[in-house]
């Protein structure tokens, strides 16, 4: 008799488990992905325009006080780095023809 009951309080039990496995919700599979398009937009509408305006005004305040040699220079050398720039965004946007023309 004891083993009896024991047996139905078993079945029972996994008869709940299962239940329970069953109704559960399953992980979503996909993975996250990182919108990068969303990423370079917003830096290139947001960041890069606030960042020059910056360049700006620390480049008129400095010919204001008769620094006009330093603020060339320092114009100078801020239109290199920006063709610098330019150049790797082109070759990270361009890059792939132009390995595929180079090596086929």
């Amino acid at each position: 008799m004891m083993l009896l009951e024991i047996g139905q309080a078993l079945w029972g039990e996994t008869t709940r488990v299962a239940d329970a496995i069953a109704l559960a919700p399953s992980p979503n599979p996909e993975p996250k992905t990182i919108n990068t398009d969303g990423i370079l937009d917003f830096f290139t509408t947001k960041i890069v325009p606030i960042l020059l305006a910056a360049l700006g005004v620390i480049f008129i305040g400095r010919a204001s006080k008769g620094e006009v040699s330093r603020v060339l220079t320092s114009s100078a050398i801020a239109i290199i780095g920006l063709a610098f720039v330019a150049g790797a965004a082109s070759l990270f946007f361009f890059g792939d023809s132009l390995v595929k023309l180079l090596f086929n």
